[in-house]
């Protein structure tokens, strides 16, 4: 029996790669001749590098770069012939701050330019942008400064040549537009630090940018989908330099050829920290159930709601790892998260692996 994990992260607690494996050693607790294939997933976000390097392969490129405040830190990209691969919260994430030095009115994007600029410098072709746990609401302008110090020569931007060879796909699942109600700002600051005054003044700042950059090429990208996503980072990669936005876990399965890896198999576990009727709209999950075909899908989170929402989506059965009353903190703990989902695997185990899975109550 075939068997794949695809597990995204449990964020602030397990990475994809350790959930996979705790996955992987519940089903062989309970099947012990099972053949289980561990793949690795993230929608852009936390993740988003180690899916890809383990997926297609390639070198991961350390450098030295500047956080959301300025101060150096190291980061990593992927590099596989001309192909590059970055997940920005490398250094513009928000974990990278403590909760005090959270403040989206100065957290730049100036170290995201530095890594697509190295990728471009070592000959980086084709460029995937993981948009996803940013610090920053800057709109891209560091990000832009950067890619300006590296290759303007104190020259304009329409002077930059080598980034007109290069083709940009930003990974993300946020359709929210730049600004507005339902911009950058208004909807992901808060979480950033920013105040109700920070929101207006963000909003207000990445309206003025976009208007600006709008006279300057004679069209406007602030409303497209994906504008909005890492505090405006993906409308600068819209708008200044021409890239396609993808849903972050399609571009991933299609890159890694997900099709083949799940052939022949009789069951595909996935699964995230919360699901709800949000899983439904593009969500990493979802990705994983629309590539599914016949293959039973069982997905397991550390919250449950809209149980019924998910059973009618598709999905052959919806686990909750957590037993009811358990505190989020005891929740958290790492150690008690893979001894939760382990038991929960060994739930759907003792049902034999095959569909169909009543729901747990």
């Amino acid at each position: 029996m075939k068997v794949i994990a695809a597990v995204d992260s449990f964020k602030g607690c397990l990475t994809s790669i350790e959930a996979n494996q705790v996955v992987a050693d519940g089903i062989r607790s309970v099947c012990d001749g099972a053949e289980v294939i561990q793949v690795p997933v993230s929608d852009g976000g936390e993740g988003f590098l180690d899916a890809f390097h383990a997926g297609v392969g390639g070198q991961l490129i350390e450098l030295w770069v500047k956080d959301p405040l300025m101060r150096p830190v190291k980061a990593k990209y992927l590099l596989k012939d001309r192909l590059a691969v970055i997940e920005i919260a490398q250094a513009s994430g928000l974990t990278l701050l403590t909760k005090d030095e959270r403040n989206p009115m100065v957290a730049t994007t100036y170290g995201t330019g530095q890594m697509v600029a190295d990728a471009v410098r070592k000959g980086a072709e084709d460029i995937i942008v993981g948009l996803g746990g940013s610090a920053t609401s800057d709109a891209g302008i560091g990000m832009l400064k950067a890619l300006m110090d590296a290759f303007a020569n104190h020259g304009k931007w329409d002077d930059i040549t080598v980034l007109k060879k290069v083709h940009f796909t930003i990974a993300s699942d946020v359709k929210n537009p730049l600004c507005g109600e339902n911009g950058a700002a208004h909807v992901f600051a808060p979480q950033k630090g920013a105040t109700d005054e920070m929101v207006i003044q963000l909003d207000r700042r990445a309206r003025l940018f976009a208007d600006t950059s709008a006279r300057h090429f004679g069209f406007d990208r602030s409303e497209m989908e994906g504008a909005g996503a890492a505090g405006g980072l993906g409308y600068a990669f819209l708008q200044y330099l021409d890239a396609d936005c993808r849903s972050g876990i399609k571009l991933l399965l299609e890159t890694i050829r997900f099709e083949d890896v799940i052939r022949g198999a009789s069951l595909i576990i996935t699964g995230e920290g919360a699901a709800d009727r949000q899983t439904l709209m593009g969500k990493l999950p979802m990705g994983i159930l629309e590539q599914a075909g016949d293959i039973p899908v069982c997905l397991i989170a550390g919250r449950i709601d809209d149980r019924d929402c998910l059973l009618q989506a598709g999905f052959a059965c919806v686990e909750c790892i957590n037993p009811e009353g358990l505190s989020l903190e005891e929740a958290l703990r790492k150690e008690v998260a893979q001894e939760n989902i382990r038991n929960t695997i060994r739930r759907i185990g003792e049902k034999g692996f095959s569909a169909p899975y009543p729901a747990s109550t």
